[in-house]
């Protein structure tokens, strides 16, 4: 026992504003914190807004075109675990304070991009294969009836799961476990946008060049095409991958230039918050 714990008052309200003040110290100096404490609810009010709007527009032909709110989950699973199973893997390493040594180690940052895009790979076939199962058994939608659009499907979710993995990676190497929360939200940052369950048509005019600026929102347009109208717009995958391919660049030279950063500070070795 502590010298002194036996006299010390039941409760101290001095102990809990003193840790009050070291939760809001963490909070003050971290802005990705605070970025995630209007994040949530954003994204939930403008998410489901628009789709409110969406369906109240539409509501005979959402009707009939059901099918794609579940076609729409499962991809938007895909896009969303593939970029979980690479950070998660990643944080692994912080959380074991074992960056430092791989990043010392003989191995090139490259190899160990291309290692955490395999296991995004291994977690993702865990995760949603048996989703997507499920889906059949119970709902009778059979994602893998999609036929080869479906590989393009989800070579250009893939792609973009893992550009934004690879950066966000970066930003947790070069700031610490403080900005660990981005690995978990910032895909829904661009949930809104990507229009996940309805047309890029639905959002205001002014919002549709940013929408289709991300490789997602041609894929979740193809596959409302597909199950809609039962055609595949090729042209809609080319220019995504045409964008992934800036993206996956983009992601790769921002995880060097913050591993360089990271360095730089001694930022490796002190992979607290």
């Amino acid at each position: 026992m502590i010298a002194g714990a036996e006299n010390a008052p039941a409760f101290s309200p001095r102990r809990v504003m003193a840790m009050i003040l070291r939760y809001w110290y963490l909070l003050r100096s971290s802005w990705p914190r605070l970025f995630e404490l209007v994040y949530w609810p954003t994204v939930q009010m403008i998410t489901w807004g628009f789709l409110q709007y969406y369906v109240m527009q539409n509501a005979g032909f959402f009707a009939r075109a059901g099918s794609t709110l579940i076609g729409a989950v499962l991809l938007w699973d895909i896009l969303f675990r593939g970029q979980l199973g690479f950070s998660v893997s990643f944080l692994e390493e912080m959380w074991a304070r074992n960056i430092g040594n791989l990043m010392m180690s003989p191995m090139r940052p490259f190899e160990f991009i291309i290692a955490l895009m395999v296991m995004s790979l291994v977690r993702l076939s865990i995760g949603v294969i048996p989703v997507t199962l499920l889906a059949l058994a119970f709902f009778g939608f059979n994602l893998y009836g999609l036929g080869l659009a479906l590989v393009a499907f989800f070579i250009n979710l893939m792609l973009t799961g893992w550009a934004v993995g690879i950066f966000v990676s970066g930003l947790v190497l070069r700031n610490g476990l403080g900005a660990e929360n981005l690995a978990w939200s910032i895909m829904f940052l661009f949930m809104p946008l990507t229009c996940v369950y309805y047309p890029v048509a639905t959002l205001p005019v002014w919002l549709q060049p940013f929408a289709w600026a991300l490789p997602p929102t041609y894929v979740f347009e193809g596959m409302r095409a597909l199950l809609i109208a039962h055609s595949f717009r090729a042209g809609l995958m080319i220019d995504a991958l045409a964008l992934n391919v800036v993206f996956f660049a983009a992601g790769v030279f921002g995880f060097l230039k913050l591993l360089q950063s990271a360095r730089r500070h001694g930022s490796l070795m002190q992979t607290g918050e």
